[in-house]
């Protein structure tokens, strides 16, 4: 599941007439790079939620079959941030766990290491970064830590992760976070695992970061490792 929903607000103007998504990334929309990440790692059916400019999303991608994928839109008459945005999804994710990416992320992560992780709960990617307001988690022995004192974090979520669909049984189509009023709770109950990944990550949040990407010469995406 890609997450591509969001209005992008950090990014408007350009997002009030283009959505996040849709921007071109070297040569073509990010979110058509993401799909070809997760094709080469045999990732050929996707669902993608949709609200803000839905259907420049819809009319660009279509049913996938261009891009040598099966793609199944959820749309979201109310914007029901990413938590309430897979609950609304999971009639079409099936019952086995599956990938989650959000849709404003560039990166050389191989995603076949996650279709080989066999997981419970969930299963996060991270990488470490300077700016400590973004530092959520830390990491013991595979499992994904929280402390009190958030000095001892040194980890963000990349918005890269496996989870199981049985974690949002109890959940309501509703707004909510999949982070702070789900996955944090489950960490409590040391029931989600995590990896370190330390190559070429951003998430093209703010015009900062995508202006950095857009000027960048050294970062390029993977799409099997």
């Amino acid at each position: 599941m890609i997450l591509a929903a969001g209005p992008g607000t950090r990014l408007r103007p350009l997002t009030d007439t283009i959505p996040k998504p849709l921007i071109e990334i070297r040569g073509a929309p990010l979110i058509e790079h993401q799909i070809g990440w997760l094709k080469g790692a045999g990732i050929e059916d996707i669902v993608i939620n949709v609200h803000h400019l839905a259907d420049q999303l819809v009319d660009r991608l279509g049913n996938g079959s261009h891009l040598g994928v099966r793609i199944t839109f959820s749309k979201e008459f109310e914007l029901l941030n990413t938590g309430g945005g897979i609950v609304n999804a999971l009639p079409h994710l099936g019952l086995k766990p599956f990938v989650l990416l959000n849709g404003d992320v560039w990166t050389t992560y191989p995603f076949k290491r996650l279709t080989r992780h066999r997981v419970t709960h969930g299963h996060l990617v991270l990488t470490p970064v300077r700016n400590e307001s973004n530092q959520d988690f830390a990491l013991s022995s595979e499992m994904v830590q929280r402390f009190e004192d958030s000095k001892r974090h040194n980890l963000t979520y990349c918005g890269i992760a496996i989870f199981h669909p049985l974690i949002f049984e109890q959940c309501q189509v509703e707004p909510f976070s999949l982070t702070r009023d789900l996955v944090f709770d489950l960490i409590r109950q040391q029931k989600i695992t995590g990896e370190i990944f330390e190559g070429d990550w951003i998430d093209i949040g703010s015009p900062e970061r995508l202006s950095a990407l857009l000027n960048s010469s050294k970062s390029s995406a993977v799409t099997d490792l």
